[in-house]
């Protein structure tokens, strides 16, 4: 299992799209805390990055890589391995590429320009991000062997999350203005690894006003270290939960 998931790893790492996307984050991230006059500025730059490009890139290159892979996940079903190991090495593997990336190209500057709290928060988050979509582009592509649908639901699971979910949740406050909802709104955040991200690096940027409502809400309720390690709870279940049922449907699958 470590000698596959060291050659799935190497042949990532080696990818122009995984090199191209270091080299991006690394642009943004050093150029964000360049031109700012203060590091704030620069972080919250970094915090958009990491709520919208870290998750498209990651569900999306996952994706692509495990249909891309298909003759390969044959060829190893076609040995004496099973194929838990086979598809925990793959995940594993994409994985640790993705996060290498993004603290590459990401994490260094901010351990540079940011070496506190929040700086060490935003890598953890930006990690957890990375490995959350990645095991979404696992449960995508293991539901259709169609690429296109694959792809196009990867890219759904994003739009939901980045900017549907915040949008229903806004129409929903608005209809239910009436009524006591502030304790429900609390555990419909939970519902959306995007928000549980951006609600754990604001708390530590103490800025109320980026948060969004249902941010502002779960400050109010958890703004303490048991609200954060909730919500990072929450954020490892995001990424369990969904590699758990394709892990499953993997074993099932007549490939």
């Amino acid at each position: 299992m470590e000698r596959l998931i060291k050659i799935i790893l190497l042949d990532i790492l080696k990818n122009k799209i995984v090199v191209t996307y270091t080299l991006i984050l690394a642009i943004l991230s050093w150029s964000s805390f360049a031109l700012e006059d203060n590091s704030a500025k620069g972080l919250l730059t970094i915090l958009n990055v990491i709520l919208f490009t870290v998750p498209l890139v990651s569900v999306l290159f996952a994706t692509i890589y495990i249909y891309n892979s298909s003759e390969f996940i044959e060829l190893l079903l076609s040995q004496p391995v099973k194929r838990a190991k086979i598809w925990i090495s793959l995940f594993i593997g994409l994985s640790l590429s993705m996060v290498l990336a993004f603290f590459v190209g990401a994490g260094i500057p901010l351990l540079v320009n940011s070496p506190d709290a929040v700086g060490f928060m935003m890598i953890l988050t930006g990690c957890l991000i990375s490995v959350i979509f990645v095991a979404l582009a696992f449960l995508s592509s293991i539901l259709t062997r169609d690429k296109a649908k694959g792809i196009g639901i990867a890219i759904m699971a994003w739009l939901y999350f980045a900017l549907l979910f915040d949008g229903m949740v806004l129409f929903l406050l608005f209809q239910l203005a009436e009524y006591p909802i502030e304790n429900a709104m609390v555990g419909i955040t939970a519902l959306s690894p995007i928000d549980l991200a951006r609600i754990q690096i604001l708390m530590h940027l103490d800025v109320s006003a980026m948060m969004g409502y249902t941010g502002a809400i779960f400050k109010d309720f958890f703004g303490t270290t048991a609200g954060l390690i909730i919500s990072f709870l929450l954020l490892c279940l995001w990424a369990a939960i969904p590699f758990y049922i394709s892990l499953r449907k993997f074993k099932n699958k007549d490939l």
